[in-house]
């Protein structure tokens, strides 16, 4: 194999490898963002209640 084969299969590896770190950092950001989203409308039932009372 060649330098310049040993260098583009080493890229390719990086690249992949990045690109995998992304994939689970954007699948957290959704679970956060559906937490959020959740806890807001717990706290919106739980005024709603209150002020029912």
């Amino acid at each position: 194999m060649s330098a310049k084969s040993i260098l583009s299969l080493g890229v390719i590896v990086l690249t992949v490898v990045a690109l995998g770190g992304c994939a689970n950092t954007i699948r957290g950001v959704g679970h956060d963002t559906a937490n959020v989203v959740d806890a807001t409308q717990s706290a919106g039932n739980n005024v709603g209640n209150a002020a029912a009372r």
